[in-house]
């Protein structure tokens, strides 16, 4: 089993967890209290910012092979996903040029930049977004909510394209050989910042 598969292997009750969450399950159910959403939405896009920052401090040491792959995955985040929340933030009267970073969001983003110092070490770090919102997609999509803006979301995570991304960092995790007694600390440090963003607090 490669070091990636086996992060999965371990972050998968993890993943279960963030299903019964009670945010997931209004988004799965589509009648999620719109407040709700919106202080995600809010705390998100903050947290996607320094996202890209920390896919272009890893990209910084990539090995040349990878370099695009990195500085694909910051422009897709960047616009993309970024890019969702901007259309959908008026739905929601989300105000994202004046949020704050909850406690969540400041934990999360502080811990991923900070494991970007180490190559290796900060792709099993943010591992955990990217594939979880890939497994989440793909699980919410057998059953997607009828509500058209939280089906949006949920078809976000759901395509194929944002697999082939976290398919991408899989990739980069096995090729670096991380330690991997470091690789599985961060990342399950990762998936349990996953599972407490969902509880934001703006």
């Amino acid at each position: 089993m490669s070091l990636a598969a086996h992060l999965e292997e371990l972050g998968r009750p993890l993943v279960d967890e963030q299903l019964q969450h009670p945010t997931v399950k209004g988004i799965a159910q589509g009648n999620l209290d719109e407040a709700v959403f919106r202080s995600w939405l809010e705390q998100d896009y903050l947290f996607l910012h320094d996202y890209v920052r920390v896919f272009s401090r890893l990209a910084w040491q990539a090995p040349d092979a990878h370099l695009g792959d990195l500085v694909d995955l910051a422009h897709a985040t960047f616009h993309d996903e970024l890019d969702l929340h901007r259309s959908l933030s008026a739905g929601f009267a989300a105000d994202l040029d004046g949020a704050r970073k909850g406690p969540a969001c400041a934990a999360y983003t502080s811990f991923l930049l900070d494991s970007a110092a180490v190559y290796g070490e900060g792709l099993a770090a943010l591992y955990p977004c990217m594939w979880g919102y890939s497994t989440l997609g793909r699980i919410l999509a057998e059953d997607p909510p009828s509500e058209p803006r939280y089906r949006r979301w949920v078809d976000t995570y759901a395509d194929p394209g944002f697999a082939d991304l976290a398919a991408r960092i899989a990739q980069m995790i096995d090729e670096a050989s991380p330690d991997p007694a470091a690789a599985e600390r961060l990342f399950m440090e990762g998936m349990r910042h996953e599972v407490a963003f969902w509880s934001v607090e703006s």
